[in-house]
């Protein structure tokens, strides 16, 4: 029997987590398939069963996953799987899923260790919100007055130009102007 789990699973209090299991077994899937999911606290007091499925899941009638622990596998597709909802902060700890399929009964338990952490204040997230939002405020602002510097300097280059223009014009006339008072007047 080979049990295959995630070694490690970080979830948010107050989630919904799915602790993943699967396995595979040299013999056909029998009616007496059993699997039993328990919990170790991280403190390392006595393990604690979670779920036992015996051709159905039973819950348990008391115990910190009472009422929070539902079966979330397909026997079928060799998964057995468990949902835990409302995650708590003493839920941290190792979960290990055992399959036994008679005879195949013997090999690796899957472990699965969880830490629960706390959700991310709203300070931090208005903190990170604020800091994102000025920084894309700020690099409208840089841009905008990068666009009306260059603008302007057109502008003046324009202006400059046309200047230059209209004296060549004006020294034209006037170069005109002195050329004909200065030759002869032909009659």
């Amino acid at each position: 029997m080979e049990v295959h789990t995630s070694k490690e699973v970080n979830a948010v209090n107050g989630t919904n987590l799915r602790l993943k299991c699967t396995f595979s077994s040299s013999s056909p899937i029998s009616q007496h398939l059993s699997v039993t999911w328990n919990f170790q606290p991280e403190d390392l007091s006595s393990h604690e069963l979670v779920l036992y499925y015996l051709q159905e899941p039973y819950n348990l009638p008391a115990g910190r996953f009472k009422e929070r622990v539902t079966w979330d596998g397909n026997i079928e597709r060799n998964d057995v799987s468990i949902m835990i909802w409302n995650l708590q902060p003493t839920d941290n700890g190792t979960f290990t899923c055992q399959v036994k399929n008679p005879p195949d009964a013997t090999g690796v338990i899957g472990e699965v260790r969880l830490r629960v952490v706390q959700k991310v204040h709203f300070s931090e997230i208005h903190f990170l919100a604020v800091a994102i939002v000025s920084a894309c405020v700020l690099m409208i602002i840089v841009v905008t007055v990068v666009i009306i510097c260059r603008h302007h300097q057109k502008k003046a280059q324009e202006k400059r130009i046309e200047v230059t223009g209209t004296e060549l014009k004006e020294k034209e006339s006037l170069k005109v102007g002195e050329e004909k008072e200065d030759s002869p007047v032909e009659d």
